[in-house]
């Protein structure tokens, strides 16, 4: 039992310490055997940047035997996202013992792990998920065609109801009338707190509810965004709201993927939550400032942080400027100055930090006030970046400014959050050069906005 304590703790290690955007596990310290994990829908599929949540049990025995695997993001049992991915959970793999194999090595072995085991799930996450159903791999007549395009169609738009927007919905108190719950005041959020602390000291965690993911799925929300709306925008043209889902010849009995297309008011959820998050942001200021009052160690230590940066820089390159907005330490305000001989010579950049009082819990919003034409920067300003470090506010600081000047970076769909952006700086020379001539735009109307 012993050895298998350490594999697993090994195994979760790695993942949360990689580099890997698309999958993300979580585990309450009362027991390691009971993993959720979360896999983000691969770029260019009907399940795009969709969060897809998996409980994940492994017995005594493990590596020796597969674990237990169960998908929970079905819309309360009612949806099947995949041939290979049940209403009612159960995930069909050859590695997890749950589907046989037609090929010598698709069983599990004790060489495989976690990591493997989100990964051949998300592999089944492909653009054409229509083939993973046995015996239809091979159908290319006219009107399979037809019916993989529209079983496509089906998944990318309940991707977007049940793994997007329902779950943001819930994470953030949106009532089904479109109604948002308002939020705890802060004298009753540290009174949850503390209940909970006490809860676990009693070894009675299970009666707290465990969301792990709750800010992930927030800043990635804020992140792809503009994705989410391109795509809303896109197929509201191919099917007109009350449409109905076209049913497939291997969907049976409860196990299917049944409703209406529905774009029209996905997209007004999709705002409503957009702009719900935005006000809890802005909320943080005022939380922040009674905690300054309270004098709430969180404040504290972002107050020296934030002082030691700021003496750190005395000494180095202008580049940026730091201060507190109205002396609060949960809102950093930035004058990046653009690095000289690059793109953004002579630039400068208002750029706002918003940290909540459960930082490093929930991590840091930041969004760019000057507009810039960047494929880093979402329409709305927001800016994704990768701290080494989450609970360094320099980290936080290095990665912002890397971002910002990165100008050869690897193509990740993942990472660029303007798709508008993306698609001129990897596409042709000639794309690029116009890319480059609308951030040069943007950074000569910083200058004279100065």
């Amino acid at each position: 039992m012993a050895s298998t304590i350490v594999r697993i703790t090994k195994e979760i290690r790695h993942i949360q310490q990689g580099t890997d955007l698309s999958i993300a596990v979580a585990y309450r310290d009362s027991n390691i055997q009971h993993i959720k994990a979360l896999i983000v829908g691969p770029p260019e599929t009907p399940y795009e940047f969709g969060f897809f949540e998996f409980n994940v049990r492994l017995g005594r025995d493990y590596p020796s035997s597969p674990p237990s695997v169960t998908a929970t993001t079905t819309n309360g049992g009612r949806c099947r996202f995949n041939p290979n991915i049940y209403a009612g959970g159960k995930v069909c793999l050859s590695i997890l013992g749950t589907w046989r194999g037609e090929r010598p090595g698709e069983e599990w072995s004790s060489a495989q792990g976690l990591e493997s085991i989100l990964i051949s799930i998300q592999s089944l996450m492909s653009s054409n998920p229509y083939e993973n159903e046995p015996g239809y791999e091979n159908k290319k007549g006219p009107d399979e065609l037809r019916h993989q395009a529209l079983y496509v169609d089906k998944i990318r738009h309940e991707t977007l109801r049940i793994a997007v927007i329902q779950k943001l919905e819930e994470q953030l108190g949106i009532l089904p009338n479109g109604q948002v719950e308002p939020p705890a005041p802060a004298w009753e959020s540290e009174i949850d707190e503390d209940v909970e602390e006490a809860l676990e000291k009693m070894g009675d965690v299970e009666k707290t509810k465990f969301e792990p993911f709750k800010d992930l799925f927030k800043r990635r929300f804020l992140w792809y965004y503009d994705t989410y709306l391109s795509t809303i925008e896109t197929y509201a043209k191919k099917h007109r709201d009350g449409e109905k889902f076209q049913k497939m010849e291997f969907e049976h009995g409860g196990n299917t993927m049944d409703g209406t297309y529905q774009y029209s008011d996905l997209k007004r959820r999709l705002n409503l939550i957009h702009s719900t998050i935005h006000m809890e942001t802005e909320r943080w200021a005022e939380e922040g400032l009674n905690a300054k009052r309270r004098e709430v160690g969180v404040s504290a230590n972002l107050q020296r942080q934030h002082e030691q940066i700021v003496e750190a820089h005395k000494d180095k390159a202008f580049t940026i400027d730091l201060e507190l907005a109205s002396d609060n330490p949960f809102v950093w305000q930035i004058t990046y100055f653009g690095k000289p001989m690059t793109h953004l010579d002579g630039g400068m950049f208002k750029i706002r930090i918003c940290l909540s009082p459960r930082f490093p819990d929930e991590q840091p919003r930041v969004k760019v006030l000057t507009p810039i034409y960047h494929h880093r920067v979402a329409k709305d300003g927001t800016l994704c970046y990768f701290p080494k470090k989450v609970e360094e506010m320099k980290s936080h600081i290095d990665a912002i400014v890397e971002a910002l000047e990165d100008d050869s970076p690897p193509y990740d769909p993942r990472t660029t959050v303007h798709p508008e952006a993306a698609k001129l700086y990897w596409g042709s020379a000639d794309d690029k050069k116009k890319y480059h001539r609308q951030l040069r735009r943007s950074v000569e109307r910083s200058m004279d906005e100065c």
